[in-house]
């Protein structure tokens, strides 16, 4: 696997493939890889024969009082793993190298950033906009890869591919899960031995919403309050926001019936905040949700 530090040698290695007729797939990372992003680079493998990872600390998408200092960095053990997984170019550039001095353009969703994480996170989706387009014009890739776990962020990409006219198809893949059920993320490596515990009420409440359905429910306002309710019996636990939202406009909906939707959480477990969802698709020819992960 080779490393690349620079724009200028990135361009110039996509160029080249390009001029193979190569296609590209693309696994934009920040790095403290686990199982998550490795599915998402054997998917791209399947699809493009040239596989390209960035692994990039974005700090425009931490706010003041968030946690970028302590952020897990883990870079020896991540190109072990790249390696391993089969990418072929490794981009891993410095923040200057991305933000040099006198950097003021800045990309913003607007509709899909204010709400839920956006809300909760000020600024955060500006950030995520604004370096994944860079990156995507970096790397140009054909396909780019990312997880549903981030539904929210997933979206607004798409959108942001769509309203610019980008040359690459969003793959969205599905959440990989610890045995217990809890989504794999990086952060969390934070939980300690009880909070990681604690932070399986978060699979409890989307299986509980999975029950809802299965009953019957079709309410957003009964299935929430059905999360909710397991959500509040774990002490460890503090709701940020438990939603029902339409999964393209991640508007608020009153009932669950033709169109997919998500049911979205965000718990601090302890000092550690986590996200999940459901993802609830509408059978085909009927209007009996399925729920997916």
């Amino acid at each position: 696997m080779e490393i690349i530090r620079t724009i200028s040698w990135m361009k110039e290695t996509v160029r080249q493939a390009r001029a193979e007729n190569h296609v590209g797939g693309f696994i934009p990372t920040m790095g403290a890889l686990h199982e998550g992003h490795l599915s998402l680079i054997r998917r791209a493998r399947v699809d493009c024969s040239r596989v390209y990872a960035s692994i990039f600390l974005n700090p425009a998408q931490f706010g003041p009082n968030e946690d970028l200092s302590k952020y897990p960095r883990t870079f020896e053990r991540d190109v072990e793993q790249l390696t391993d997984a089969g990418v072929d170019v490794l981009f891993a550039p410095e923040a200057n190298e991305i933000y040099p001095q006198g950097f003021h353009t800045y990309v913003n969703v607007e509709g899909l950033s204010e709400r839920l994480e956006g809300r909760s996170r000020p600024g955060h989706f500006r950030g995520v906009s604004t370096v994944v387009l860079k990156l995507f014009e970096i790397v140009q890739p054909q396909f780019a890869y990312f997880g549903r776990k981030d539904a929210q962020q997933v979206r607004i990409l798409q959108q942001m591919a769509i309203d610019l006219n980008l040359n690459v198809e969003i793959v969205v893949c599905p959440i990989v899960r610890e045995g217990d059920g809890l989504a794999l993320s990086s952060r969390n490596t934070y939980l300690n031995s009880e909070e990681r515990r604690a932070a399986s009420v978060l699979q409890h409440a989307l299986d509980e919403a999975r029950r809802e359905l299965n009953a019957g429910t079709r309410d957003a306002l009964q299935l929430q309050t059905a999360i909710g309710k397991v959500l509040s019996k774990e002490t460890l636990a503090r709701v940020d926001y438990v939603e029902i939202v339409d999964a393209e406009s991640f508007q608020p909906v009153s009932s669950i019936g033709a169109r997919p939707v998500y049911a979205l959480l965000a718990v601090f477990i302890g000092k550690t905040r986590l996200i999940d969802n459901l993802f609830i698709a509408p059978a085909a020819g009927q209007n009996v949700p399925v729920s997916s992960l």
